[in-house]
């Protein structure tokens, strides 16, 4: 069982990060702001994948004009992410902004910065401190990095001294993030800076690439982070369908035993024994189980090509069916209840589930 990290609770919008609120799971569109139908659209479709906490860019005032027709028309809170120009978070503070995200790499005009943080207080909303390393570290001083000022150090530092000026304004519904597109950095830092704060954090590895490279950062990162007890909230930062971001989110979670969004399914490797077409058929036990949600939380399922791995291997599993040659048994915590053949078996396993 993981234990948690102690920190502060903030609230954004309706949605609890830190304390001991679950761990709540982002994403940010991938549309023009100011075009507020096709943010809509994408929004509503996230939230049916389990988005709990959106984010959009804002380059520009037509943008943090928009938030406050696009907040009119979704469900989860929405969080505007500023670089450059303060005055974009002012616009959108009104506009009705649950969080703002500011870029302390491109932020750094303290009168700028404590305008931010007093409309902030005033309306009642968090902001993230949002690192990112690139940002962060281009920005640094000749004679810093020739005394090789190490990344999770930049981050860190800069981090502190953005919240000292949040803390003198008596400000503290702050959420932080450090993140680079390497894992070892993402991780060295997270960890070093939950030492110094207990403000709650929110996990990611940025630029992870591709779907693919993208998950696999992110699993690593965000899955030794969370093991130790660190993040309150994430995204998967992934060069794809924001919807897919989503969906990786909510199995890092699950993987480590952190949320459970329904039922799990297990299922072997296969090997020289399976004489099943197995992929395909753990895809439609996956596709029949994918809508039972909150009911079925936690109950494990496993799929299994042969006599060895199920019920055997498999008896831990709540339900589960193994294969022969052209049939199949049903089992249940390792005792079998039935034998199937093999063209009608997931319909039998999902009767019994």
């Amino acid at each position: 069982m993981v234990e948690r990290r102690r920190t502060r609770q903030v609230k954004v919008g309706g949605v609890r990060v830190g304390g001991d609120a679950p761990i709540s799971i982002q994403s940010m569109t991938k549309v023009d702001t100011s075009d507020v139908k096709a943010v809509v659209a994408q929004v509503k479709r996230l939230e049916a994948a389990g988005c709990e906490i959106i984010r959009v860019a804002i380059k520009d005032l037509d943008d943090a004009a928009a938030v406050k027709d696009i907040k009119k028309n979704i469900h989860i809170p929405i969080v505007c992410d500023i670089h450059f120009n303060y005055k974009l978070a002012l616009k959108c503070i009104k506009s009705g902004a649950d969080k703002i995200r500011l870029n302390p790499g491109n932020m750094r005009n303290k009168d700028e910065i404590t305008q931010v943080v007093k409309a902030a207080k005033k309306a009642g909303i968090p902001i993230r401190i949002g690192l990112n390393s690139g940002s962060v570290f281009a920005r640094l001083q000749p004679a810093a990095i020739n005394q090789k000022v190490s990344l999770p150090s930049a981050l860190i530092g800069s981090a502190l001294a953005y919240i000292k000026i949040f803390e003198d304004l008596d400000f503290r519904d702050i959420i932080v993030s450090l993140k680079a597109s390497d894992v070892d950095t993402t991780v060295e830092a997270y960890r070093k800076m939950a030492r110094l704060c207990d403000y709650p954090m929110h996990l990611g590895v940025t630029a992870s690439g591709s779907y693919d490279q993208g998950v696999i950062k992110s699993s690593i990162g965000l899955g030794a982070l969370l093991l130790d007890g660190i993040g309150d909230t994430v995204r998967v930062s992934l060069t794809a369908d924001p919807a897919e971001e989503v969906i990786a989110a909510k199995r890092i979670l699950s993987s480590v035993g952190l949320r459970s969004f329904g039922p799990d399914v297990i299922s072997c490797p296969t090997c020289g024994r399976c004489q099943v077409d197995l992929s395909s058929i753990v895809k439609q036990v996956e596709d029949g189980v994918k809508d039972l949600g909150q009911k079925f939380k936690g109950i494990r399922i496993a799929v299994m090509g042969c006599e060895v791995n199920g019920p055997g291997e498999a008896k831990d599993a709540d339900i589960g069916i193994a294969f022969g040659r052209a049939s199949g048994v049903i089992f249940k915590k390792g005792k079998i209840v039935k034998k199937v053949d093999v063209n009608n078996a997931v319909k039998e396993l999902l009767k019994l589930l």
